[in-house]
């Protein structure tokens, strides 16, 4: 297992968060973790002089917990400002997002890592392109998936879809996580249950609702034992 591919039900339920606790956890392993975003909208002018461009938040948290340096051209090759979907934001500017740029970017930090986490854009079909999807990526790549679950009205209609459609691509769903993003959501238990029991894949941990959680604090909150021992 060179990779894993994060992906989530939905845009907004806390990939970024789970991407570095698992990165953390990983790291107490003794690997050398680095990350990819290939694909970010809703980005602000930034970096250092000589080297300015768009930059996205969630990249460079992942960026800042990597094991190793990793351009940041590299770490996240499409870099959008408005926040909007990323294929929209790219046609406003001209820009039509290839897959064998992305899967270059990725096969250049996997020379340097122990493994990859890539961390999709929104849901699992966001489209990249006219004809492609961040789930081709995922196939082109080849990597196990993780599964981000918001837990919210709605997840388990969500959540059980995204298994399906990624298992009919051929890749395997390594794991999934339950992200307690609505602290006030009716019968959370109950929903988790209900996708323990459905979902094709052990659950790597469920992560309250914490406002101050960091990647360490949330690694505390994963067991990633089923990710190493399919690697």
């Amino acid at each position: 297992m060179a990779g894993l591919f994060v992906t989530g039900t939905d845009t907004d339920v806390g990939k970024t968060h789970v991407a570095l606790g698992l990165m953390a956890a990983l790291q107490r392993c003794g690997l050398r973790v680095a990350a990819m975003k290939p694909v970010s909208a809703g980005c602000e002018w930034g970096g250092e002089a000589g080297e300015r461009g768009l930059r996205n938040d969630d990249a460079l948290q992942l960026s800042a917990q990597s094991s190793l340096a990793i351009p940041y051209q590299t770490l996240n090759p499409y870099a959008f400002e408005p926040a909007i979907a990323p294929h929209i934001a790219a046609r406003m500017v001209g820009v039509e997002m290839r897959l064998e740029v992305l899967t270059q970017a990725c096969a250049e930090i996997e020379e340097r890592a122990d493994l990859v986490v890539v961390e999709g854009a929104g849901g699992w079909l966001v489209p990249v392109n006219g004809r492609q999807t961040l789930a081709d990526l995922a196939v082109a790549l080849g990597f196990p998936v993780v599964l981000v679950v918001g837990v919210r009205l709605g997840c388990l209609n969500h959540a059980l879809l995204s298994a399906e459609s990624i298992r009919a691509r051929g890749l395997t769903l390594a794991g999934w996580v339950a992200n307690e993003i609505d602290p006030q959501a009716a019968c959370i238990e109950e929903n988790i249950e209900a996708l323990s029991q459905r979902l094709p894949a052990p659950l790597l941990g469920r992560v309250p609702f914490d406002g101050q959680a960091d990647a360490a604090r949330t690694a505390a909150k994963l067991d990633v034992a089923p990710l190493l021992a399919a690697k």
